[in-house]
């Protein structure tokens, strides 16, 4: 594997970096018990990030003009909450449900192997989550990234290519000397195709028990590694 030029690697962070589905699980169950709610939590969660796609694809399109995860996020949470028949939420109670995002657990290989590839690598994300998003994030995770970067920063959501192609340039760097790092293969795809080098790490409880996708790679990615201390590895960290 010739990847002695890469300089930074690049991270998608939902599910790749962060366990996004547990946590919002976990934040859904705290607020039923306060407010006695009897809500399928793990259902409420996978319908959330079912809509997440579908929302981005209206931006995508131009049939609407930029819009912030953040935003996209509130959007789609108001029509759960009457799906799901939830009602009797104060204005700040919404909110707070809205920014469990910014309160994602990382995977617990993520801190240690991010500690590591630091000492060789620039850490950026390549996110389609928006930078506050992102930041308090980190924050509260205590992910070591050094740049902040991404959809909301290209102004273009993945797997548009100025999402990829706009990090890279603001990292002062060829798409070549960056490593895409995902857990799937479709971000790893879009990344390829415009030059960037590719890593793979399988997220296989994802989406919660029975996961059929993203499961093993698609193809020869560069570099496929079972978590992100085998990662730091590989990379020679």
């Amino acid at each position: 594997m010739a990847i002695t030029n890469v300089k930074a690697l690049t991270f998608d962070v939902f599910g790749t970096v962060v366990d996004w589905r547990s946590s919002l699980i976990r934040e859904g169950e705290a607020l039923g018990k306060a407010k006695g709610l009897g809500v399928d939590w793990a259902k409420f969660a996978d319908s959330w990030r079912g809509l997440y796609q579908p929302a981005m694809d209206e931006v995508r399109s131009g049939r609407r003009s930029w819009t912030k995860l953040d935003d996209l996020h509130r959007e789609s949470l108001e029509k759960l909450l009457v799906q799901f028949g939830i009602r009797g939420l104060s204005e700040a109670e919404i909110d707070h449900l809205n920014r469990a995002w910014h309160r994602l657990d990382p995977w617990p290989d993520s801190v240690p192997g991010l500690t590591r590839l630091k000492k060789k690598f620039v850490l950026a994300t390549l996110s389609n989550g928006n930078v506050a998003l992102i930041v308090n994030m980190a924050k509260y995770g205590g992910l070591p990234w050094d740049v902040v970067l991404g959809a909301e920063v290209a102004r273009h959501y993945k797997p548009q290519p100025e999402a990829y192609l706009t990090t890279a340039s603001l990292l002062g760097l060829a798409p070549d000397e960056c490593m895409m790092v995902a857990a799937h293969n479709g971000d790893l795809a879009a990344a390829s195709a415009l030059g960037l080098r590719t890593a793979f790490v399988p997220r296989p409880t994802e989406h919660g028990p029975g996961q059929a996708k993203d499961v093993k790679p698609a193809r020869e990615w560069d570099v496929v590694a079972k978590d992100f201390v085998d990662l730091a590895a590989r990379l020679g960290c």
